[in-house]
């Protein structure tokens, strides 16, 4: 476990008359070792400069690794709420593991505050007035991928995703939008690195595009596989397959995708300039989405807690929905689902001296809410 403490008060980092009376304790629970590390690093990272830039003293952050074991994350949540007394939590990047422990939770009185998973099933029917959405709705992302595919004329798209929540989710919102017909479908193994049979039904078929979701080192294995396979159709993507840390690793065969995201470093805003230009500094990497996120949410629960105190669950609540700080996304606002409504980017995988990177090239979907807000009945 480490424990982490900052000083100075939020309401005099952010400039407003602050309303907590009692520290707030964070229980941030992510992947920090094994496949997928390097997402959690990085929302960690995004969190943790948030929070130093602040310098609250009225916030204490507990971490913990759930090495992206459901088991694993529901114990240290157990643990973070009965014997560390946490009053919000947030961290976890994998949507099973959110589906693990997000409803017990805030079932218990706690919030969640995600920087990552947004599985469908808590934008709906299962929707929580304690639950938060930071990031987006799992079928966000490749909503937009599907509207980007239709402008790039893409008739018959070979799709394909890992088997689990945010993997059905994926294609779920690549189909939604997506007006062209399916070469393929395949769900593959959470945490596959061989692709070699889907590849080989990729090359059988008779698609003129691919479409694929594969965050973190799934996404690594395939596309050098993809480039060593020698088949040459137009790859589109959302930007978890993109991102900054796997870029570097990939290379080459990333460079032209177009990839679909609501956050780059290019964004023009000043929020996001001074971030880019901090994480930098601090880190001594480009930030990733996952990075943004991390900041993000870290924000907006500085905000909340400048203007409600967390025991009042009510005025807490309501501080979160107004969303009043500074995103690196520039404009943010919830939904009534807790879920953003926001601009989805299309970029382009360029190379910026040494540096693989994306630019911003265009929009795909503007003020965008997702698909399950009106089954949330809070």
């Amino acid at each position: 476990m480490k424990l982490v403490t900052m000083a100075v008060t939020a309401a005099l980092a952010l400039g407003l008359t602050g309303a907590q009376a009692e520290p707030v304790k964070v229980g941030l629970i992510t992947t920090l070792s094994g496949g997928g590390a390097g997402l959690g690093i990085d929302v960690r990272d995004g969190f943790m400069l948030a929070v130093k830039q602040a310098g609250n003293e009225d916030l204490e952050v507990v971490i913990e690794d759930d090495q992206r074991k459901p088991d694993i994350a529901v114990q240290l949540a157990d643990k973070m709420v009965q014997s560390e007394k946490v009053d919000v939590l947030t961290g976890i990047i994998w949507s099973n593991l959110a589906m693990a422990v997000v409803p017990s939770v805030t079932a218990q009185g706690k919030f969640y505050l995600s920087p990552n998973a947004g599985p469908s099933a808590l934008a709906g029917k299962g929707c929580h007035p304690n639950y938060f959405n930071v990031a987006w709705q799992n079928d966000n992302l490749h909503e937009a991928a599907g509207a980007y595919a239709n402008f790039a004329g893409h008739k018959k798209s070979f799709i394909l995703a890992p088997n689990y929540p945010a993997g059905k989710d994926a294609l779920t919102g690549y189909k939604r939008f997506y007006e062209g017909g399916l070469a393929g479908e395949i769900y593959t193994k959470l945490g596959q690195t061989d692709y070699a049979a889907e590849l080989a039904q990729i090359r059988a078929s008779d698609a003129d595009s691919v479409f694929f979701f594969l965050p973190g080192g799934m996404g690594i294995s395939f596309l050098k596989q993809y480039k060593d396979s020698g088949i040459d159709l137009p790859v589109v993507g959302p930007a978890f397959s993109f991102d900054q840390g796997i870029l570097q690793a990939v290379g080459d065969a990333a460079l032209g995708v177009k990839n679909t995201s609501q956050w780059n470093k290019d964004l023009d805003n000043p929020t996001n300039k001074a971030f880019v230009e901090s994480f930098q500094a601090e880190y001594g990497r480009l930030p990733s989405l996952y990075a943004s996120q991390g900041f993000d949410t870290a924000n907006l629960l500085l905000s909340a807690m400048a203007k409600a105190d967390v025991n009042d669950a009510d005025a807490f609540r309501e501080a979160l929905e107004a969303g009043e700080f500074a995103s690196t996304r520039g404009n943010f606002k919830f939904g009534p689902n807790h879920h953003p409504i926001q601009d989805i980017y299309v970029r382009e995988v360029v190379k910026e001296g040494d540096v693989y990177t994306n630019k911003i090239i265009g929009t795909a979907l503007s003020s965008h809410a997702d698909a399950y807000w009106a089954d949330c009945n809070m």
